[in-house]
Formats: structure tokens, sequence, C-alpha cells
């Protein structure tokens, strides 16, 4: 027992040499990240929302949705106001058919009629000939002066006029549209600031997926530099006698095992980042040093999540963005079934045309006289048979109204088991945190205690590998479960905004009226660790939000 003492001490102090260092506790999940590399930027989660927002091609189709309502609702009210046009009119003709009242009956151009002049030689039937042909003659020129001077076959011809319009009474048309386009430009309103909070959520949910993904590599890489290590302590003892073949052997199986799981790692973290660029629109070789870390608080007290949400944290049905826009669903179509009512109705009209016309000799209008025509006219119209059409719209118009508020009664009915389901989360998520409070210190001591306890030869490589993984094991948890817990803190308070994470039947913007809110892309989920035997190998899973 002396001789094996005193082996053992040179081997001692030469692993403990090696080790120095390597035996302190890994950092815990709260930690922040370290220092970046130089010329990258870091980049903080309150940033990383703010480009986010900025760059969001959904947030920019949600705001053109907000434009295009409140232009519908524009045009829509301006039918309660008068209709003004002005327009100006040059007509110029080539070929008209009183041209032919300036030629006699051969055809040719009628010619100056001379003076009468009796003449008492000739007959009395040739004298009356004669007074005859010159009364006739003397009639046609005065006509064709007269027609002179209207605009029969003028050749140039000048209209200047302005018209009026005003709808004294639309039978309730009117009134409909504009309920339906207010009720358009509220939805949109709240589809924009749903878009802004599902963003929070995705970059926030990405963020944190991107920090709990390098976390992840960081574990792996030191149980790789563990097993490392192991296998260095294993090959002096076996250089000097003291381990069999086997120790050796498996040392070194284990060491190997470990790197595909760094390799599997390092590429959950590129595919993370890639998931958190995208969302911020940067490019995709552009490196990434994040500087929030898991155990960072500050978002849930944010100002921006205020801006956004006034009632933040409220779980309560009503408040939620999509009910309330069901709800807003349900009063467009009761202003489209006021539309389709409204056409059995009569429609009183005021119009009013008032023209200055002028016809030249020449094409310039200046100096030629203009006269006016002005005219004003009340309208009534009232449809009498429409073959079953107004009949139909009805018809259509009631049923989408049903419809709009059957959803809204589903909606409110998802939007319960939706919050629900969210302060379940919260509080699965601050169970997991809490049970993970002190396990990693408690590992890592023990890892410490094991890795002594080998050197000095009183346990074996099985106790090693086993306290290896455990340690492994509490920190992939305490990792995640800080991501957990940050995402579920901030889904609370953006839930008000928040569209209904379960699956919702939504209408088409025809029967509705009302602009819809797109669907936001999946967030990032990175592979959960789970350990199987004693290996020291760990497995790919997948975890649930």
């Amino acid at each position: 027992m002396r001789s094996f003492m005193f082996d053992q001490r040179p081997i001692t102090l030469v692993l403990t040499a090696l080790l120095a260092g390597v035996a302190a506790p890994v950092s815990v999940a709260g930690q922040q990240p370290a220092a970046p590399s130089p010329g990258v930027r870091p980049l903080t989660l309150a940033q990383a929302l703010e480009i986010a927002e900025r760059n969001s091609e959904t947030v920019g189709i949600a705001r053109e949705e907000l434009a295009r309502a409140q232009g519908d609702r524009r045009r829509a009210r301006s039918a309660y106001f008068p209709q003004v046009n002005g327009s100006a009119l040059y007509q110029r003709a080539l070929e008209s058919q009183f041209s032919a009242l300036s030629t006699d009956s051969t055809g040719t151009p009628g010619q100056t009629c001379n003076r009468f002049v009796p003449q008492p030689g000739l007959t009395v039937e040739q004298r009356l000939d004669s007074l005859e042909s010159a009364v006739a003659c003397s009639s046609g020129v005065d006509l064709l002066a007269g027609l002179g001077n209207l605009p029969f076959g003028r050749a140039n011809t000048y209209r200047l006029g302005l018209s009026f319009s005003q709808t004294l009474f639309s039978g309730g048309q009117v009134g409909g549209q504009s309920q339906a386009a207010n009720a358009g430009v509220r939805s949109a309103a709240l589809g924009l600031t749903s878009a802004q909070a599902q963003l929070l959520l995705d970059v926030t949910g990405a963020y944190y997926d991107a920090s709990l993904a390098e976390r992840l590599l960081e574990i792996a890489e030191a149980t790789l530099r563990q097993a490392d290590t192991t296998l260095s302590q294993t090959q002096l003892a076996r250089q000097v006698g003291n381990l069999a073949e086997f120790d050796l052997l498996r040392a070194r199986v284990t060491r190997d095992n470990q790197r595909p799981v760094v390799i599997q790692r390092r590429a959950d973290r590129d595919l993370a980042h890639y998931r958190l660029k995208q969302l911020l629109d940067f490019p995709l070789d552009q490196p990434l040093a994040l500087a929030s870390g898991l155990g960072d608080t500050l978002l849930v007290d944010s100002p921006r999540l205020s801006a956004v949400v006034k009632n933040r944290g409220d779980t309560t049905s009503s408040t939620r963005a999509p009910v309330r826009q069901a709800n807003e669903a349900v009063e467009a179509q009761r202003g489209q079934l006021r539309v389709a009512k409204g056409q059995r109705l009569p429609q009183v009209t005021l119009t009013s045309s008032y023209l200055q016309l002028a016809y030249p000799g020449r094409v310039s209008p200046f100096g030629a006289d203009f006269v006016s025509d002005w005219v004003v006219a009340l309208g009534v119209q009232l449809p009498i048979f429409t073959g079953g059409r107004i009949a139909g719209e009805v018809a259509v118009a009631r049923a989408n109204l049903n419809q709009a508020e059957l959803r809204l009664e589903q909606a409110r009915e998802l939007a319960e088991v939706d919050g629900r389901n969210a302060i379940t989360q919260l509080e699965a998520a601050e169970a997991g945190w809490q049970a993970s409070a002190g396990t990693v210190e408690q590992a890592a001591r023990a890892y410490q205690i094991a890795e002594l306890r080998y050197r000095e030869g009183i346990s074996t490589q099985t106790e090693l590998l086993d306290s290896r993984i455990q340690l492994q094991q509490a920190e992939a948890a305490r990792a995640r479960a800080a991501r957990d817990l940050q995402v579920a803190k901030v889904r609370i308070a953006l839930l008000p905004a928040l569209p209904i994470s379960l699956p919702v039947p939504a209408a088409s913007p025809a029967q509705t009226g009302v602009p819809t809110q797109p669907a936001s892309p999946p967030v990032y989920q990175p592979p959960v660790q789970t350990v199987t035997g004693f290996s020291g190998q760990l497995q790919p899973g997948v975890s649930g939000q």
C-alpha cells in the first residue's frame, strides 16, 4: 500500500498542474455573456427590438393596411358632401348634316337675290311668276341668316361648365358604408398593434433562442474539455501502469462521442443566429455578439412594451386584439347590411349644371360671344323590379353578419383558453426556474469531488462520467429554464395585443370588409438535450415552447 501511494504522488502533482483552472465551476445561466470579439458590435435585446420594428416587413404591411383603411373611410365619407366638377371642351365639326341648308335645291351654293323690278311688258302669268320667285328667294336668305346665329352645324364649339351633385337621401347606404369603413379603420389599427406585439415576442424568442444556443454550445465545449482532461489523466495513469487498457479506451470513446455533440450545438447556434438576423433584416454573413444574457429581465418593464400595450398583463378575453377585431368585423357587417337594405328605398339627388357656350367662326375662342346655360334638377330613383338582385344582396349581407357574430363568440372562447395557456406556461416556467436554482453549483461541486476522487484512485471512471453528465444536465436545464421564463413573461405582458396562438378560422376580407392580420413566422426552437445511459453523449431531442 505504501508503494502504491508513493507511485501516485508524482501523477497527482502532474495532473493537478494540467487541471489548473479547468475544475472551476461553469458560469450559471444568468451571468452576462463574454466580451465580443474585436470588430463585432454587441447587440442588446432592446436594440434588436428597435431595429426589428424599423425594418420589419410585417409591421410595414400592417401600416399600409391601416393607411388603406383610412383611405376607404375618406372615400365612404365623401358621399356626405356635395360633388363639384369642372369641365372644358372644344369641338371641331368636320362635316355636319346642317351644311345642306346653305345650298339651293340643285345642290349649288345659294345665290344673292336681286332686287325685284316690275316689268309691265310681260304677261300676267309671267309677272306673277317673277314676283313669287323673288319672295321665295328673300325668304330663304332670311332663314339661312337666322340659322347662322344658332349652334347647328357650326365648325367650332367651346363648352365651359360646372356640375354640382348632392345626395339628399340614400336610404341608409351612405351611413352603412361609413359605418363599415370606420370599423375597418379600427380593426386595421388593432392589426398594426398586434403585428408590433407579435414582432416583439418573435424577436425576444429568437434572441433568447440564440443566447440559449450559445450557452448550450459553451456547455458542450466545456464537457469536451473535461473529457480531454479525463483522457489525459487516463493516458498518464496507463503509462505508469496504474490503469487497465479498458479504462483508456473508454475515456477515448467518451471524448470522441462528445465531438459530434459540439458540432451539432454549433450548427444549432448558427441556425438560431440566422433566424434572428432574418427578423432584424441583417445580412446572414454579419457576425452577431449578443450582449443581453438569459437572466436579463429588463425587457418586461421596458417602455417599448408600454407603448405597444396599454393594459399589460391583462388576460381577460374582452381585451384581446383578436376579439376586438372580431367585434369590429361584426360592426362592419352591420353597415354592409344597411347598405344592402337601403337599395330598396328611393334615392333623392339634387343636381345642377352651368355651361358657358361659344361658337366662333375661327379656332381661337378669344373675342367670341359666350352664352349661358344653367339648369337645376331634383331626381328621385326608386327600384321597381330588379329580378331579385336586392333580395339576394340582403341575404348575403345577413349571412355574413351571422358568421361574424359566430366568429366573435368563437374568438372569445379561444382567447379565454389561450390566456389560461399563457398563465400556465408562465407558472411552469417560474417553477422550472425555481427548481433549477442552486443545481448548477451543486453539480459542479459534485464533479470536482468526483474528479479529485478519480485522480486519487479511489473512484471509477463511471462515477466521474456520471457526475459530468449530471453537471451538463443541470447547466442545460438552468439555461433552458431562464429562456422559457423570459419568453413567458414577455408573452404575458404582450398578451392583450397578441394574436391567439390557437387555430382560429378567419373570414376573407370580402366577407368581413376588415383587413386581416398576416400570420407571423414560427419562432426557432433549439433542440433539447436528453441524456441516455452513462456514455456521456447527449442525444438531440425536441422541446415545446
